[in-house]
């Protein structure tokens, strides 16, 4: 039996996982990621986004799929990022805020499509970590994001999580955070759950994803800094892996 993606994430082996946004993308700049994500040894692609505004989405998964052997998985910012071309998608239940919405809401429109479309459903305890800066995804929200140095409110909100059933943890300080998750936050978290916790937002340097992978994170996310500084990739990788 094939591999699922979640049993890759379920192992003490840190993953190295890059977020595409299809709206930041052209056909010929996907292209280049994709050979970029093989050489470098990503281990998982997110595809996904707060706010799409071009039609990419399905774009994005198909190039990535037809140029990577490694799965891509959906990171939805609302209920129509949807496509049965992925391998899987994270269910985001945004579990820090206290929107309906994004608890439940756009989950029970969702479902039938994703039930029908066959993606391995991952449910995901979505955590925004305040990152210095007001993120996307907190604004179209409209929830207040833990304080950065709370490390109890973050505990206290990944072990509800485990509690109630979802799968892994997702400690995100927000697309192009000036601060990333801190390691004191996540080796907390780490303690108090016994399911999988990813960390993504804020990571610029190969030194913050060694830190990150030494603290415990099962999966880290790098995203916005690779549009800029693209060859710090194999850089970042070398940090997780090694």
């Amino acid at each position: 039996m094939a591999k699922t993606v979640f049993s890759l994430l379920d192992t003490p082996k840190t993953l190295l996982s890059v977020l595409v946004d299809p709206d930041n993308q052209t056909e010929k700049s996907l292209h280049k990621m994709a050979e970029e994500i093989v050489s470098c040894k990503v281990d998982l692609v997110l595809v996904g986004g707060s706010l799409l505004l071009e039609d990419h989405f399905e774009k994005a998964i198909s190039i990535l799929k037809k140029n990577t052997s490694i799965p891509v998985v959906i990171f939805p910012g609302n209920n129509y990022q949807i496509s049965r071309a992925a391998d899987a998608i994270l269910l985001l239940s945004l579990i820090s805020g206290r929107n309906p919405e994004y608890l439940i809401g756009q989950h029970v429109v969702a479902a039938p499509q994703i039930r029908e479309s066959g993606l391995e459903v991952i449910p995901t305890g979505y955590m925004l970590i305040d990152g210095g800066r007001i993120s996307t995804t907190s604004y179209m929200t409209q929830t207040v994001p833990i304080p950065h140095d709370k490390a109890d409110i973050a505990v206290a909100t990944a072990m509800a999580g485990e509690m109630l059933g979802l799968r892994s943890i997702y400690m995100e300080a927000g697309s192009g955070a000036r601060n990333s998750v801190s390691i004191e936050m996540l080796k907390a978290v780490k303690k108090a759950v016994s399911i999988p916790v990813i960390v993504g937002g804020g990571i610029r340097t190969p030194e913050q994803a060694e830190e990150l992978t030494q603290a415990g994170a099962n999966m880290i996310v790098v995203g916005n800094i690779l549009e800029k500084q693209p060859e710090l990739l194999m850089e970042i990788s070398l940090a997780v892996h090694s």
